[in-house]
């Protein structure tokens, strides 16, 4: 079929959907629908196309050739259409309702979600931002697909059709128990190495800002362990001898709910700083741009 006078328009949101969630019924929750109502704008669809696009499996669907070959234009339209709308639309955080689907890195979401959240609770009691886990590996793929308007955690320089701002300049402290050999008496680099270290690494690898300058001067630290999660590091601190090296901010965050002793590691770690990063087409969308101003804001207060 080739004559778009005969399809209904509104079936390709819920092609969108089901291409990006590749499942009806995450599909159905993406978009305030029930999956009965989805299963039949999709039947309406392949009628309409004369394909099945989407074919079932364990665990959902699978696109066929066409599906595919229609999931990136079809998603640019959807995208250009709402930016284009919401573009003459006049943003009132008071009174609006709107998602705002962002992906954060675990640090940044610890650091600056219960600011943020707090805030637009006061401001835009209408709105939710609905964060996901983000680190280099899979932010621009992200902002990209359109699961997120925005990304914040410490990324490299995107490509030209993004915009990057940087935020939240960060030295570097080391945690450990509170009855730990190195909790008093100078700490030395000697004494700094003889111990295990606990790395916080979300998606699994075993270097940091640490080893990188280490490395630069000829030495390497012994790792007792690697975690996912922040929420394992006060824990294992407190049943080991391993200490950890972190951002000062998260550090402070950890350290006094935990009792943890915060100590100057005996090496200059280059501060690092977390960016902000969105596609340009969202630069001209009042609620992102309110988004954006408020993130930026609560970054300073941090």
């Amino acid at each position: 079929m080739t004559d778009l006078s005969q399809l209904d328009l509104n079936l390709l949101r819920v092609f969108d959907a089901v291409a990006r969630e590749k499942h009806v019924t995450r599909a159905a929750q993406r978009l305030n629908l029930s999956q009965p109502a989805v299963s039949n704008a999709l039947a309406r669809l392949r009628a309409a196309l004369g394909d099945e696009l989407f074919l079932r499996r364990p665990g959902g669907v699978e696109p066929t050739a066409l599906a595919l070959a229609l999931a990136a234009p079809v998603a640019e339209a959807l995208d250009r259409l709402a930016e284009a709308l919401s573009a003459q639309t006049p943003f009132d955080p008071a009174t609006a309702r709107r998602v705002f689907p962002v992906a954060f890195s675990e640090y940044a979401e610890a650091v600056l979600a219960p600011l943020v959240l707090a805030r637009m609770a006061r401001e835009a009691p209408g709105c939710l931002l609905a964060i996901r886990h983000a680190d280099r590996t899979n932010a621009e793929a992200l902002l990209e697909q359109g699961d997120a308007v925005l990304a914040i955690a410490v990324l490299p320089e995107p490509s030209a059709l993004y915009t990057r701002l940087r935020m939240l300049p960060e030295a570097f402290v080391t945690l450990m128990r509170p009855d730990h050999p190195l909790a008093a008496g100078e700490l030395t680099m000697e004494r700094f190495l003889s111990v295990p270290h606990l790395l916080h690494s979300a998606n699994g690898s075993r270097d940091g800002a640490l080893d990188v300058v280490l490395g630069g001067q000829g030495l390497s630290r012994r790792l007792g362990g690697v975690v996912a999660h922040l929420s394992a590091v006060p824990e294992v601190l407190k049943r080991t001898d391993m200490i950890i090296t972190v951002s000062a901010r998260l550090a402070e965050s950890l350290a006094t709910p935990h009792r943890l002793v915060v100590r100057e590691p005996p090496v200059a770690v280059r501060h690092t700083r977390l960016s902000l990063v969105f596609h340009r087409r969202f630069e001209a969308d009042p609620g992102h741009a309110w988004l954006r101003r408020l993130l930026l804001a609560e970054a300073r207060e941090a």
